[in-house]
């Protein structure tokens, strides 16, 4: 139970697998956890922190803001951003995990199957604008064929 529920969540803590087995009627240390996984050849590791954004990142989004301040709304209508952020008020919905790692072609058929068909159900107007966040998988070759930076 402890190596499948690590495989299925590897940021399971130690703490969280003695609850779920105390909750199970199983009374175990967070030091048999950790040698029960390092005898299934696992091993544990900590996230490291970063800043989420960089000074550079900052200036950059802060010139773009001041850029674009004055803008009409009606230019704002026009365009799609490449925000990975999904928002529902009921629940999570479907969430699908992608096993491989993401690249140009992955995006490109991302765009195919569903950018193009959003862009049509919402009705954007001919030259509508998507404005990427200058993703490495966006702006290195091949991937960015048809993406202006």
């Amino acid at each position: 139970m402890i190596t499948r529920t690590v495989s299925n969540n590897p940021r399971t803590t130690r703490g969280d697998l003695v609850n779920d087995l105390q909750r199970a009627g199983t009374k175990v240390t967070k030091a048999t956890i950790s040698n029960t996984l390092r005898r299934q050849g696992l091993k544990s590791c900590s996230a490291r922190c970063v800043p989420l954004l960089k000074p550079v990142h900052v200036q950059a989004r802060l010139k773009f803001a001041r850029e674009h301040l004055d803008d009409p709304e009606e230019d704002w209508e026009n365009v799609i951003w490449s925000d990975e952020t999904k928002i529902e008020l009921f629940g999570t919905g479907r969430l699908i995990r992608v096993k491989e790692r993401m690249n140009g072609a992955m995006y490109r058929e991302i765009w195919s199957d569903n950018l193009l068909p959003s862009a049509r159900a919402l009705k954007m107007k001919r030259g509508w604008v998507f404005q990427h966040d200058n993703d490495p998988k966006l702006t290195a070759r091949p991937g960015n064929e048809g993406v202006a930076s």
